[in-house]
């Protein structure tokens, strides 16, 4: 009797050695990334599903590439997204991209400056409203550096980049730093 309760408290013992790397390796991501992060899609039409597959059902479906989206979850090939406006769903990971973009949040107000330089002081170079779509460059020092693209109703594409505060983008981070 007593030979089996020492045998039995092995296979305890070696559970409780094992247990940290069983959680680190439980913790990580299939694709080794940090969550929450984020993307934008990659190319046109995406679909957006309920679950993570083929076999889910059809949600919505992005018609636009370079949408920036937060990847909240991950289920091996397939990544929980959220959007701007809240909306989640299931896209595969080939469908999405490490590309930067973002939106001038509501809370920003009316318009925001688009500076010259990373500082309150700095020249307007533009002014963008709410969810005005930006690609995002790179982000220091709760400055981030954009490029705001203008389709007025005359055809002239305009380009403007500048810099804007994190705290006016969806799309960052408060506190992220990236180049």
């Amino acid at each position: 009797m007593r030979r089996l309760a020492v045998f039995s408290r092995v296979p305890v013992a070696l559970f409780l050695i094992l247990l940290p790397s069983l959680a680190s390796a439980a913790a990580a991501t299939p694709s080794g990334l940090p969550l929450p992060r984020f993307v934008t899609t990659r190319s046109t039409p995406i679909n957006v599903r309920v679950g993570p597959g083929v076999k889910y059902d059809v949600s919505w479906v992005y018609k636009v590439a370079g949408t920036p989206v937060e990847i909240i979850q991950e289920f091996d090939v397939w990544r929980k997204i959220r959007d701007v406006d809240g909306s989640e769903g299931w896209v595969h990971q080939n469908m999405l991209s490490g590309v930067r973009a973002g939106y001038v949040t509501p809370q920003a107000g009316d318009t925001v400056a688009l500076r010259s330089a990373a500082a309150d002081d700095a020249g307007v170079v533009a002014w963008v409203g709410p969810g005005f779509p930006v690609k995002i460059q790179s982000c220091t020092a709760n400055w981030c550096e954009v490029t705001a693209t203008d389709h007025p109703t005359d055809g002239r594409v305009s380009n403007y980049s500048g810099y804007l505060p994190e705290a006016a983008l969806w799309g960052v981070y408060q506190g992220e730093n990236f180049d």
